[in-house]
């Protein structure tokens, strides 16, 4: 599965990816010490929603759009996100203009933050470059967003959050990879957050992820919402998320603000929603699972921990 920002910008998975996001570097911007934010597969930046290259925005009716109609929400952190987007779109003057993830974070960062954000096509990194032309401490770097994981941690600032978001065109090869900068990150650096997003296509995007909650012996966070069966063969059935090492009350956070998302995306019911969590292993090697179940799919119920 090929997972193309510009095509899906602005969709379910889109939206659920950068409330995420968001959250992440609110909570870390609690304490006053600066963060490297590191984005290894950062696309484009911004994406027009009335351009071919996204159809349209024919997914992002489902996304970005079903949001921004639905008042009020109630959760802080989607309204901090529907206000960062609005607040691009006014800034540029564009309705139809999506913010990614690079974007997002630019306009979020304080003196003390920097960022460095990666996109190994050249024609996608030329746009990065102008979507991002003004934003200050903020890099962007044509290559390989991988080998700059090795040669910027540990960060200055000793402290970073890495979001890993590759296309999935060799799901296997791009899983392996991601196990391994995860691994990097948490040896060069071991405090480090990261987001690894992950498609739902079948079940196996999910086992995966799964081995890696528990592979490093840190804390971890699993979100996962599915709009669609989670093995229906329409492509992109749901968005899933591994936070490795979440701040403090983030999972707590997640599930309140992701059941509301998945409230408001999900019209057909035949979705759900699941946050995971793994905590620290014990000298032993076994690690201890909470957090909420997600429903199955067709149903609309939740376990609780």
């Amino acid at each position: 599965m090929n997972y193309r920002h510009s095509f899906h910008a602005g969709n379910f998975a889109d939206v659920h990816k950068h409330v995420a996001l968001l959250a992440l570097l609110h909570a870390m911007q609690r304490k006053d010490r600066g963060l490297l934010y590191l984005d290894t597969h950062a696309g484009a930046g911004a994406y027009d929603l009335a351009s071919a290259a996204t159809h349209k925005g024919a997914e992002a009716r489902a996304g970005i759009l079903r949001l921004a109609a639905h008042t009020p929400l109630r959760a802080l952190e989607l309204r901090d996100y529907l206000r960062v987007v609005q607040d691009w779109q006014q800034r540029r003057g564009e309705r139809h203009s999506y913010p990614g993830s690079p974007v997002i974070a630019a306009r979020t960062l304080r003196p003390q933050d920097r960022a460095l954000c990666c996109e190994l096509s050249p024609r996608e990194c030329r746009a990065l470059e102008r979507a991002l032309a003004g934003a200050r401490r903020v890099r962007v770097e044509c290559g390989d967003g991988y080998q700059r994981l090795r040669s910027s941690l540990p960060a200055p600032e000793r402290r970073s959050l890495l979001l890993i978001d590759p296309p999935y065109e060799t799901p296997a090869t791009e899983w392996d990879q991601a196990r391994r900068a995860l691994e990097l990150a948490l040896t060069r650096q071991a405090n480090a957050v990261a987001a690894l997003w992950y498609p739902i296509k079948d079940e196996h995007g999910s086992r995966a992820a799964q081995r890696l909650e528990r592979e490093f012996g840190v804390p971890a966070t699993r979100l996962e919402l599915w709009l669609y069966p989670r093995d229906a063969r329409i492509g992109l059935n749901g968005s899933g998320l591994l936070i490795v090492q979440p701040p403090h009350h983030f999972q707590e956070r997640a599930t309140e603000w992701q059941r509301e998302l998945w409230s408001i995306l999900d019209t057909s019911g035949r979705g759900g929603n699941g946050v995971h969590g793994t905590a620290a292993s014990s000298p032993s090697g076994a690690a201890a699972s909470t957090g909420a179940a997600g429903a199955a799919a067709g149903t609309r119920h939740h376990a609780g921990a």
